[in-house]
């Protein structure tokens, strides 16, 4: 299609978080002016975190450091699990107000976090392939195989190791959130983190994105 000329715009992250010789070649396609290649979207839906992350980079500043909450799901989970809601039950209540993928798994699993960090790692150059991004996933090793209703009926079985983890985030006056990491390094880690209750990641509600970029002019400044 680009070498055609004809322009793609897409919110679809296997492209970009494909392998890196792959990426190169889509993007040295796009970059043609004959078929232009827009993927703003496939990392925070409508926020314009590309954007100006390639703004930061095109003005010469260095980023040292990218780390955000880039799931609505699992922003909706953590903010639901933070107010008292059991974890499976949250859980239920993002497929049931269709917020997971047909698969609740694929959300839990944390491989689609871990795209999006890909994809911001390589806008600043860093050839970091997906299956190099360290991974915590929420779906338990005795659940991988459940499917569909049972999946749900069974994670019950699990609220209270999430529960010890949230009191125990709690007495250090911490709350917890998964996010993405990627420092200037390429070290990339997708993980759930404790963040002090004033933090910027701390007041997300709901479906909330929340990107900050740390570099040499700004220190983390957010983009909700």
């Amino acid at each position: 299609w680009l070498q055609r000329g004809i322009h793609v715009v897409t919110p679809n992250k296997k492209a970009n978080s494909g392998s890196w010789s792959s990426y190169q070649l889509l993007h040295a396609r796009g970059d043609s002016r004959r078929g232009r290649y827009f993927y703003e979207a496939t990392v925070g839906a409508g926020l314009p975190i590309i954007r100006t992350l390639q703004d930061l980079l095109h003005t010469g500043d260095r980023v040292r450091r990218v780390e955000g909450i880039l799931s609505g799901t699992l922003s909706f989970l953590f903010d639901a699990v933070g107010r008292g809601v059991a974890f499976s039950e949250a859980v239920q209540q993002a497929v049931q107000r269709g917020y997971t993928e047909p698969d609740p798994k694929d959300d839990l699993s944390g491989v689609d976090v871990a795209r999006k960090l890909a994809i911001l790692a390589r806008e600043c150059g860093k050839p970091l392939e997906v299956d190099e991004i360290q991974v915590e996933s929420l779906v338990p090793k005795e659940l991988q195989e459940c499917q569909g209703a049972t999946f749900l009926e069974r994670l019950v079985e699990f609220d209270v190791a999430m529960q010890r983890r949230l009191e125990a985030a709690k007495n250090q006056g911490s709350v917890l959130r998964y996010v993405g990491v990627v420092d200037e390094a390429g070290r990339a880690e997708v993980v759930v983190r404790g963040y002090p209750a004033d933090h910027a990641f701390a007041t997300a509600r709901g479906t909330d994105n929340v990107v900050a970029f740390t570099t040499d002019r700004y220190l983390a400044q957010p983009l909700i």
